[in-house]
């Protein structure tokens, strides 16, 4: 759910931002295809960056982290 004035997160900006080289391979592969969904896994269990990392990618690229308060 998008806030009204503010952009969601696209996926995978921050993997083409930092220009990773597992996100490239997967740019060349067809959507869907065996190799593609091979690679998108490996992303899934074995990323090359740390939360951290991208966490301090959001705040200096401007994102920010919300969700409702409790009710």
């Amino acid at each position: 759910m998008s806030i009204p004035g503010y952009m969601d997160y696209r996926r995978r900006e921050y993997c083409k931002d930092v220009e990773c080289p597992v996100q490239a391979a997967i740019e060349k592969e067809a959507e869907g295809s065996r190799e593609y969904e091979r690679l998108r896994a490996s992303c899934k269990t074995s990323c090359r960056h740390t939360t951290y990392e991208f966490h301090h990618w959001l705040i200096d690229n401007g994102y920010l982290v919300v969700r409702p308060e409790d009710k």
